[in-house]
């Protein structure tokens, strides 16, 4: 039987590994680094979102690139610093940051679709989980071309991986990181059915 009082005991922590991922993935920094560089508001811009995709649709590769590489560190950084206290608090720290990306605090909770942020809290949880993404992403985009598409292929393979390989808890997390990624990429869904989604390196 769980022992409950450990659980109760355990939960104001767990709630604070949640709140300081959160807090981590909130950082918007595709907004903050096109701002910095004179380019406006990236929400104004394309597709609207906060992250790397829209970054590059500015015509400005090195800020993408950064972008993307900061916010999955972010979701990395509060994984390993939360880490050191359990997986538990890893899982919930990473959950915070997925959520931060997608609902921050500082942009009236209108953030990115947290695909890079995914993958930086698959980096500090499961890193071989994050090669099975890298390499489904990076063959389902060379063959088609579309960001989105291979996004979603590569959340589908993941939580499967994450069981096959026995990491339990991770694949739970993910399951429903997962979920919440094909919600977000609803309006992708929709383009690619009707055939209008834009490839990469498309502008507009």
């Amino acid at each position: 039987m769980p022992d409950m009082t450990a659980w109760q005991t355990a939960l104001p922590f767990l709630f604070a590994a949640l709140l300081f991922g959160y807090l981590l993935g909130s950082i918007p920094f595709g907004f903050i680094l096109t701002r910095m560089a004179g380019g406006g508001d990236l929400r104004s811009i394309g597709s609207g979102n906060i992250g790397a995709t829209n970054v590059l649709r500015t015509g400005r590769k090195t800020l993408a690139a950064l972008t993307l590489l900061l916010d999955a560190l972010k979701g990395t950084a509060a994984v390993l610093l939360a880490g050191h206290y359990g997986q538990n608090f890893a899982i919930a720290a990473g959950f915070g940051a997925f959520l931060g990306h997608l609902f921050p605090v500082w942009l009236g909770f209108r953030g990115g679709k947290g695909v890079a942020t995914y993958l930086g809290v698959l980096i500090g949880i499961a890193l071989p989980g994050a090669l099975v993404f890298a390499v489904v992403w990076l063959g389902t985009a060379l063959l088609t071309r579309y960001s989105s598409l291979a996004a979603l292929v590569a959340a589908v393979c993941v939580p499967i991986a994450l069981f096959l390989l026995g990491h339990f808890l991770p694949a739970q997390l993910f399951l429903i990181l997962s979920l919440i990624v094909f919600i977000r990429h609803r309006a992708n869904i929709a383009r690619l059915i009707q055939g209008s989604e834009s490839r990469i390196g498309a502008k507009g």
